[in-house]
């Protein structure tokens, strides 16, 4: 059984300045599971259509150069089943029954047994924690006695790398919209239309579609609703301005 206690995870992470940082303190807590490699893998909010991919893990160098070279996160079980769902699972020969060049290799290079979970957060990222060793079946009794501290693991690996990975997105790529812009934004994602808010907002319906293609052009999307979704997934949504409140409390009160 596993000396990890919850204490232990929680910790890991907390004070670490970097991605890096965080993954060694992972690496440790995977060798204390009884693991000799992990992985974390995230798929970002955006684009939209493609979204981007990022992966941390330290396999052995040949196999991670084989992993992207035949681009086998497109076709691998293990990622399919976590975009699916939240459920732990073990690598086995019929998970991979459909990719036998893949697991083939895979166990090629010393990666023969595996345990891997996803998590998916209200922001539309979704990530996924594997621990994986050469040796010995995960038996029954291991799985019992350590998969609670595995689960919290990938929550862990989850919160702390992906809190990392979109600060460096929306430092490098948010842009920065005038409080009218977001305004006119919010009020697009409720589903009104340019004369509609530019009667709420008692400006000319020009006007509206000014900040509307400002706005556009700034989140560089093709169309207003493209705009309010990646707005949104940004956070430039979240807080509401007083003009917007203030309009918003009469129709709250009428249904008082």
């Amino acid at each position: 059984m596993s000396s990890l206690k919850k204490d232990d995870l929680l910790r890991i992470g907390e004070n670490a300045n970097s991605e890096l940082a965080v993954f060694n303190e992972l690496e440790s807590a995977a060798r204390a599971l009884g693991f000799d490699y992990c992985a974390y893998g995230m798929r970002g909010p955006f684009p939209v259509a493609t979204p981007r991919i990022v992966m941390m893990n330290n396999y052995p160098r040949g196999w991670r150069e084989r992993y992207a070279e035949a681009n086998y996160v497109a076709t691998d079980p293990t990622v399919q089943h976590g975009i699916r769902s939240e459920a732990a699972i073990l690598w086995t020969d019929s998970l991979f029954s459909g990719t036998r060049d893949l697991w083939g290799e895979a166990r090629a290079s010393g990666l023969r047994v595996g345990w891997c979970q996803s998590s998916h957060d209200i922001f539309g990222v979704g990530g996924m924690f594997t621990l994986a060793r050469s040796h010995e079946e995960i038996s029954d009794t291991e799985r019992e006695d350590n998969e609670l501290c595995m689960q919290w693991l990938a929550t862990i690996a989850h919160v702390r790398l992906s809190r990392f990975y979109l600060t460096k997105d929306m430092h490098g790529s948010c842009p920065s919209l005038t409080p009218r812009e977001v305004e006119v934004l919010k009020w697009t994602s409720d589903g009104k239309t340019s004369s509609e808010i530019s009667c709420l907002l008692s400006v000319s319906e020009n006007t509206v579609n000014f900040h509307i293609k400002n706005a556009v052009r700034k989140l560089n999307t093709v169309n207003k609703t493209a705009a309010v979704v990646r707005a949104a997934l940004l956070g430039l949504l979240h807080a509401e301005s007083p003009a917007t409140k203030r309009l918003r409390q009469p129709a709250q009160r009428r249904h008082l």
